[in-house]
């Protein structure tokens, strides 16, 4: 596909965002207003800016990347602006941030590449736990950074000075940090960690030394994850650790024990942290406390249920019965307005993107792009099955967003860097 392609159906994806906020309009009587101009005009400047971006310093990028995470934001700020136009109109603002942000990173790799990223990987390990402490910092302090609880969870931070209030969930950049830092120290030691030397009962191990940045690096994370109570995001980290290990060295005994771990980990949660009992609960009889702890889940089964074939239209549904639907439920709302055809058409849409992510990892010659590409790609589409999952009833919610749908200026700014990072590594190996 040219980039005129690509040009092209980015404008037929705002075209797309524009239309479903005028049906929404339509829907509820009021007519078409300037809230579909300004959505056409801030996705043709945000996707448009990116893709410009790529034009001039990854003019080799795959064209794929781009379109695919267009309609899937198109989709999702529809349903936002459907069910709460405030939080769409933050929406917009968070978009054309993240443009910004995905933009500059192209543009201060524009010369080094990802060597920076390759060379400075212990930088980035600490900037990574950092990110994670951010949210213990003390909420009732005086200084303008804090951190603070919200339903259970303690993933936020605050920035407070005078009018400005700006919340964000630092946990969000950390993974993308992370996994630049474990694609650096794989690809470095990937033959020393493939050569199995020391002895654990049937199994051989490499010798600990190698394995202990590792080791440091997921357990720092994990106790941190697990004293913020978030079980969804410290289960992503470790299997992010646990899947570029497998990749990087194809040992089937790193699978194995990191499954158990990760089967451990979600029963010591359970068992420690009421929050976490509620949402199994939930998940095992919705209905068993309809009123309270199993409301959210059976209004999104009630929402699938009405939304049939082809949904009941948008702006025709009740998805704002659901708590939280523009945050964690969002793919519900678009189960109910576009039907079992949408919901498909969603998974789907995520699915090439996802395969995409995994086709250049399979492409690069360089095993350190190869293993950032494929990190990247596992933590976009295992986010977004256990998001979906939990919504559908087939796991318990962990409490992670829809990458490009849901609201929430963290998560689009982490998958816009994740998206200019991906065409980074596709442009670098085919140039």
């Amino acid at each position: 596909m040219t980039r005129n392609a690509e040009a092209a159906l980015l404008v037929g994806a705002a075209s797309v965002a524009a239309f479903g906020v005028a049906l929404v309009n339509l829907a509820r009587g009021d007519g078409l207003d300037a809230q579909v101009a300004l959505t056409f005009v801030v996705m043709i400047a945000s996707f448009g800016g990116l893709h410009l971006a790529i034009r001039q310093w990854s003019p080799e990028a795959s064209t794929y990347l781009l379109p695919l995470a267009a309609i899937l934001t198109a989709i999702g700020f529809v349903e936002v602006y459907r069910l709460d136009r405030g939080l769409a109109s933050l929406q917009r603002w968070w978009l054309l941030i993240a443009t910004a942000l995905a933009v500059s990173l192209l543009l201060a790799m524009r010369r080094t590449g990802l060597a920076p990223l390759r060379r400075y990987r212990y930088v980035f390990l600490l900037s990574g736990l950092l990110l994670l402490l951010l949210p213990l910092l003390p909420t009732d302090w005086s200084f303008p950074l804090r951190g603070f609880e919200q339903n259970g969870s303690r993933l936020w931070i605050r920035f407070q000075a005078g009018p400005l209030r700006l919340q964000f969930q630092p946990g969000e950049i950390a993974k993308l940090v992370l996994a630049a830092f474990l694609a650096s120290y794989l690809s470095e030691r990937q033959a020393v960690l493939g050569v199995q030397t020391r002895p654990l009962g049937r199994y051989r191990l490499p010798e600990l030394r190698q394995l202990a940045p590792l080791v440091i690096a997921w357990a720092a994370s994990f106790v941190v994850l697990i004293y913020q109570r978030d079980l969804g995001a410290s289960l992503l980290l470790f299997a992010l650790f646990i899947a570029m290990l497998y990749a990087a060295t194809g040992r089937g005994i790193y699978l194995t024990t990191g499954g158990l771990l990760f089967g451990a980990g979600g029963v010591a949660a359970w068992l420690s942290f009421p929050h976490v009992q509620r949402r199994v609960s939930a998940w095992l009889d919705p209905f068993g406390d309809y009123a309270d702890t199993g409301y959210q889940i059976a209004q999104s089964l009630f929402a699938f249920g009405s939304g049939s074939l082809s949904g009941s239209g948008l702006g025709l549904g009740a998805p704002d019965r659901i708590p939280n639907a523009a945050t964690d439920f969002i793919f519900a709302a678009v189960g109910e307005e576009l039907g079992l055809a949408g919901s498909v058409a969603v998974i789907a849409t995520f699915a090439l993107l996802v395969a995409v992510g995994f086709g250049i990892s399979l492409r690069s010659r360089d095993t350190f792009r190869k293993l950032l590409a494929g990190g990247l790609a596992f933590v976009l589409g295992l986010q977004t099955f256990l998001i979906i999952a939990g919504v559908m009833r087939l796991l318990p919610l962990t409490g992670i967003t829809l990458p490009f749908m849901s609201y929430g200026g963290s998560s689009l700014v982490a998958n816009f860097l994740l998206l200019a990072l991906l065409a980074r590594i596709s442009h670098e190996e085919r140039a």
